[in-house]
């Protein structure tokens, strides 16, 4: 274990027993209900007596929420866990909470932790919001004299000074994350553990948390922060650990594609920027869509599918028109890894007196994506095409087409700008500066005297 790994897991494993009810027939007897309640007690209290877990039911299954789970994490990582519902993220948590022991494997943990796994945790419904503050404080081992040159900066925060005196089973959801996020974040652990009970606040708290958690973040100590909503993750986080049924891919540094790949699948983890379908994919009686054709201008790509942000983004459409009409119009919908809606193009959106002449035959539509329009991450293009304002043939969200693609670097020519922008689209503006005849003094040099 390295001088900076604050986390390492080895080998973890956590494992829960399922009872399955063998089911009763509304025939049985009344001897034969009292023996079967009889029989399930008896093996409760012998499971009971060998400290093992109690399983309700006539037979039992194994479960592995987790199964060989293995990562080092760093001081000053922010380590964005993402996964499907079930897929062993909430368990993991708990683990490195030291809420539970996991079966098999061992987990390293060099500092304080605070965690916030679900609304409530750790608070006394009957104590009050002050008590609990002071409660938490002792739980993570402040001294209460740390605890008190912290609680206005908490209670601030947390925006509940007019019931900070009153006990916390009377708070509302809201609120009570709301203290307990401001508890967790203000008493300076080494590690802070999130899980998705953020979305129980609203957009303004939402955003508070992540810039205190990045806050958190800059001052060197460690955040694990689990959530489904990906644009988060991506603002906030240095990695990913991305679990599936229990098992953990190796943590990833490039998070913007990591979680593309999350929330695409196998379709992007082989992506490819040209969509292919049978002749017929629309089956509508103007058009036959051959192809969708995602293209770079630079001669060579980072990848297959991947593109710099420094190229032009060619997005050409072919196929068979078979009953030409005026009011045809083909257009596509661009979306991030996060479902942001951030482009939607028709090809009737230049001057009439542009506009292609649908004719019958084959035909093939282009439009351009300026170089330096993207952000780095993935992206989903979805084609639509319609009569105008009479009837959809490829309607957006249902059956239209798609491709998903990428862009990866090129972002700045500067020196000084390497990394992803924080921003949805990656635009570089032109700049230009020169120098004014300026007087021999500055401004502030003949103010000061």
């Amino acid at each position: 274990m390295g001088s900076d790994v604050v986390i390492c897991a080895a080998g973890l494993g956590k494992k829960y027993l399922i009872g399955h009810s063998a089911g009763r027939d509304g025939n049985m007897s009344f001897r034969e209900v009292v023996g079967d309640t009889v029989r399930g007690a008896t093996r409760a209290i012998a499971r009971l007596a060998k400290n093992q877990q109690i399983v309700v039911g006539a037979s039992t299954e194994e479960f592995w929420a987790l199964k060989d789970v293995a990562f080092n994490i760093s001081r000053g990582d922010v380590v964005g866990i993402v996964g499907r519902n079930g897929a062993g993220k909430s368990t993991l948590l708990k683990i490195l909470s030291r809420i539970t022991e996991p079966t098999e494997g061992r987990v390293t943990i060099r500092g304080r932790v605070a965690s916030l796994l679900e609304v409530g945790t750790g608070f006394h419904g009957e104590l009050s919001g002050r008590e609990n503050v002071y409660l938490n404080g002792a739980i993570l081992g402040m001294r209460q004299a740390e605890v008190r040159r912290k609680f206005d900066e908490i209670v601030d925060f947390a925006g509940v000074e007019k019931f900070i005196d009153t006990p916390v089973k009377r708070y509302s959801s809201g609120m009570y994350v709301r203290l307990a996020f401001a508890v967790a974040a203000h008493l300076e652990p080494e590690i802070l553990i999130v899980d998705e009970v953020l979305a129980v606040g609203d957009a303004e708290f939402q955003s508070k948390c992540l810039g205190k958690m990045k806050d958190v973040a800059g001052h060197g100590r460690t955040v694990l922060f689990v959530s489904h909503n990906i644009h988060a993750v991506e603002r906030m986080c240095s990695k990913v650990l991305w679990l599936t049924q229990g098992r953990a891919a190796p943590m990833r540094s490039d998070v913007a594609i990591a979680t593309g790949e999350y929330l695409y699948g196998a379709k992007s983890a082989t992506v490819q920027a040209v969509w292919q379908g049978d002749n017929n994919v629309a089956a509508n009686a103007y058009f036959d869509l051959t192809r969708v054709v995602v293209e770079g201008t630079a001669e060579q790509h980072v990848a297959d599918g991947v593109f710099s942000n420094a190229e032009n983004i060619k997005i050409i459409i072919k196929g068979y028109l078979k009953h030409p009409d005026p009011a045809l119009n083909f257009g596509f919908d661009l979306f991030t890894s996060s479902g942001d809606h951030i482009i939607q193009s028709y090809n009737t959106d230049v001057p009439q007196a542009e506009w292609w002449k649908p004719t019958r035959g084959a035909f093939e539509l282009q439009a351009t994506l300026p170089r330096r329009t993207l952000n780095e991450g993935t992206y989903r293009l979805e084609i639509f095409a319609s009569i105008h304002n009479k009837q959809w043939l490829l309607e957006p969200g249902s059956n239209c087409p798609s491709v998903v693609f990428k862009i990866q670097g090129g972002l700045s020519d500067s020196p000084f700008y390497v990394s992803k922008r924080p921003s949805l689209l990656g635009i570089v503006l032109p700049w230009q500066g020169q120098m004014r005849n300026a007087p021999a003094e500055s401004p502030s040099m003949a103010l000061s005297e």
